[in-house]
Formats: C-alpha cells, sequence, structure tokens
C-alpha cells in the first residue's frame, strides 16, 4: 500500500473541490509543481493529478502543468480529467505521466477503453470509477451515468484493467473517514486490490484499513494534508504500517484493537 498525495489542477492552480462542487473551490498552490516539489521532498514517491478543467471540457487542459510537475520533480505521477482519446493519452504518457487515468469514457466510450488498453496496455492506464450512492458519476462528477459503479468495475476487469482508483463522492475532500466495506465490495466486484479515494483525514484512517489492506492498492489524500490534518511523512508510514498489520492480524486471527487504531 501506498500513499498518494493528491493535486487538483483548476485554472493552472492546485485546488480542492468540496464533494466535487465546482462552485465550492479551495486554492492552496499557485504553483502546483512546487506543490509537487514540497511532497516529494517529504517522502512521497507518487502522485495523484486530477485536470478539473479537463474533466470537464474533455481535454487535457492543464498539459503544460503536468510537464511541470514531471520536470520539477522524479514522482510517479497518475494523471486523469480529459483522458478521452487516444491521443490525450499519449501526449500524458508522453510527457512522462506513469499512468493515465480514464473516468467517463469508461462509460461513455467503452470502445475506447478497450482501444486504450490494447494500445497502452494494464500498467500505463488506470480506471477512474467516481461514484454517489453507488451510481458511476461522469463529466467532472456533475452527471449521473445510469450505471452501478461495482458492475463498471466487472467490465473494466474483463477489458485488462489492473489498476482502479474509486472515488466515494460524498466524502471526498470532508475528511470523513473511509467506509471500508465499499471498498472490500469495489476491490471484490474488480478482482484487484484498488486505490482508495475520498475521506481521509489523519493517519488513522490509514490505519483502519488495516483488515481489508489486502483489498487495498494505493491511498489518495489532498484536502488532510493541505490543511495540517495529515503529514506526508506520516501518511507513507501509516501505508507501509498498515500493510504490515494486516499480515500480523491476520497470523493472529484477530480484528484490530482501539489501541493499534490510535498508535
Amino acid at each position: 500500500m501506498y500513499l498518494l498525495p493528491a493535486i487538483d489542477l483548476l485554472d493552472g492552480r492546485a485546488v480542492r473541490l468540496a464533494k466535487g462542487d465546482y462552485d465550492a473551490v479551495t486554492v492552496y498552490n499557485d504553483d502546483p509543481a512546487y506543490q509537487a516539489q514540497l511532497f516529494e521532498e517529504a517522502g512521497a514517491t507518487w502522485l495523484h493529478v486530477v485536470d478539473l478543467d479537463g474533466a470537464k471540457s474533455g481535454n487535457p487542459d492543464n498539459l503544460e502543468v503536468v510537464r511541470a510537475i514531471l520536470a520539477r520533480t522524479s514522482l510517479k505521477v497518475e494523471v486523469g480529467g480529459g483522458v478521452r482519446s487516444l491521443e490525450a493519452a499519449d501526449r500524458l504518457l508522453d510527457a512522462g505521466a506513469t499512468r493515465v487515468i480514464l473516468g467517463t469514457a469508461l462509460v461513455r466510450d467503452p470502445d475506447f477503453a478497450q482501444a486504450a488498453m490494447e494500445k497502452f496496455g494494464p500498467d500505463a492506464l488506470v480506471a477512474g470509477i467516481d461514484a454517489k450512492a453507488g451510481e458511476a458519476a461522469v463529466a467532472g462528477w456533475t452527471e449521473g451515468s445510469g450505471v452501478a459503479a461495482a458492475d463498471l468495475a466487472r467490465r473494466m476487469a474483463a477489458l485488462g484493467y489492473e489498476h482502479l482508483v474509486y472515488t466515494d463522492i460524498a466524502r471526498d475532500g470532508m475528511q470523513t473517514g473511509v467506509e471500508n466495506d465499499a471498498y472490500a465490495k469495489m476491490a471484490a466486484a474488480f478482482g484487484n486490490p484498488v486505490i482508495v479515494s475520498g475521506g481521509i483525514a489523519t493517519a488513522a484512517d490509514i490505519r483502519a484499513l488495516a483488515p481489508i489492506a489486502d483489498a487495498v492498492e494505493g491511498v489518495i489524500t489532498g484536502r488532510a494534508i493541505y490543511e495540517g490534518t495529515l503529514t506526508v511523512a506520516d501518511g507513507v508510514a501509516a501505508c507501509d504500517g498498515t500493510f504490515h498489520l494486516s499480515d500480523q492480524l491476520e497470523e493472529e486471527g484477530r480484528p484490530l484493537t482501539i489501541e493499534e487504531l490510535e498508535s
């Protein structure tokens, strides 16, 4: 399990939206590349980037900002938002992104989702599923799709996808903790561990994932880091410790205690 600090890009700045609401924007840094550098210096090895402008427009509008992040750091970067064509994915991967995240296109253009897998392979792609009440949302979270998130995960697994970011929109940016059961069910539907997104506020929230650690590939967090309830260093340590603690719990055949969550 690894930590992915998040940078959401809007008008070239690092921001966060509350529950995906474009009218509820908090600006955290006018220089996203510098923000990424700070994350790397604090111990992060991965970065999760979302082009919020692109999520609405269908184009990688902040490509130059992504280039700047990649030029300034050696982070492994996954990028999503507006990746709805092979050309857009190509441009991001050519710029140096490790993986690109496909979201709206998974629902609206399944042929593209298949073509992308055939061209780029599972290591370069992430299925991004954002859900409200179990329904996959599209167009920068502004529209429902009518497709159950678990059903979409099964479809993507059948196409060969091996990485999936699952965002609980109701919890994103709200720092309310994670609903373990939802992620365990999503991982079961997908057939692979998933990347947790939405609700992480503290290192304790990450450690609380220990009972389902086998279902979790990584943990994305943004607002908690920006607002100081979680440091990157503590998040990295919690991800590593949670993974090892889950092994210990499995060997001992017992649940996580309150003391272990708080330690």
